[in-house]
Formats: C-alpha cells, sequence, structure tokens
C-alpha cells in the first residue's frame, strides 16, 4: 500500500488531471477556448439533442463542467465536485450512446470520467488541496461522498427528464 504522501501525490494528479480536462470542456462550451463553438454553437447543438431552453441547459452544462473541473483541480469542495463531473458525465452518456461501449459511438470516455468523478468524491482530495488546508473535508467520510453520489444522479436525472 503506498504511503499517505504517495497517496496524497496520486491523488493530486488524478484531480489536476481531470480537473483541467473537464474545465476545458466547460469554457469550451461557454466560451470557445481550446477551439470549442462557445456558447451559440453549444445551445445549437444542445437544441439538435432536444434540450428545452438550450441555451439556458448550454449555460448549466459549461458552469457544471468548468466549475466542476475547477474544484477537482484545486481540490476545492471535493465531494460536490466530483459529484458535478459524475452528473454531467451521466448525462453525456443517456445522451450520446448507442449501445456500445467502445469504438467512435462508444462511451467508455464518459464512464472513465464519471466514475472518476465519483471515486474522488468518496475518496476526498488529499492532503495537496484546498479543502485540507481549510480543514475538514481532506478526508470525508462515506456518507459525505455517498451523498453527494447520490445529488449527481438525482441532477442528472432532473436533466434527462426536463429532456425528455
Amino acid at each position: 500500500m503506498p504511503t499517505a504522501s504517495g497517496r496524497d501525490v496520486g491523488l493530486l494528479l488524478l484531480r489536476a488531471t481531470i480537473g483541467v480536462i473537464m474545465f476545458g470542456h466547460g469554457t469550451q462550451k461557454l466560451f470557445g477556448w481550446f477551439g470549442g463553438g462557445g456558447l451559440d454553437a453549444t445551445a445549437a447543438s444542445f437544441g439538435r439533442l432536444g434540450y428545452p431552453a438550450a441555451r439556458v441547459c448550454a449555460v448549466i452544462a459549461g458552469l457544471t463542467e468548468a466549475l466542476g473541473g475547477a474544484g477537482l483541480a484545486l481540490g476545492f469542495l471535493t465531494p460536490l465536485a466530483g459529484a458535478a463531473i459524475l452528473g454531467i458525465m451521466i448525462n453525456a452518456m443517456a445522451v450520446v450512446w448507442h449501445g456500445s461501449l467502445y469504438g467512435s459511438d462508444g462511451i467508455e470516455y464518459e464512464v472513465l470520467l464519471a466514475v472518476t468523478g465519483a471515486s474522488l468524491a468518496l475518496t476526498g482530495p488529499g492532503r495537496y488541496s484546498i479543502d485540507d488546508y481549510l480543514g475538514g473535508l481532506r478526508e470525508p467520510r462515506w456518507p459525505v461522498g455517498a451523498a453527494a453520489i447520490i445529488l449527481g444522479f438525482v441532477l442528472a436525472a432532473v436533466v434527462l427528464l426536463i429532456r425528455a
């Protein structure tokens, strides 16, 4: 089993990587950064996917990804940040899944991000995080992580029901 410092460095690397990826996706949607289409293109895409009030949904998705990603990268409110990533990826899977896990129509990338978000909600961010600096959230009890995961599922379900 890795030492506490090895575990903390591992959590930092995982959080930072997934956080930066999700932050980038969110800012692509909101501002067109990193080669994204920006809010107008995202809203048009959401409209084609059947979301009502597509612009509002695009803003919510972009903010969820950007703020959830930033939260993970910084280790700030990590259970909620992980739940945000879980919820947005559940929604993405439900919208884009065509029955395959792998390949060009697969959802393995979304599954990986969703499970990572849920895992970080349960493990906490480790010592190298804002949560640790503020105290109390470095090592959340499993009920905190479980509650955050349930919240992620519930909010994803609400969005999917609105879309239906």
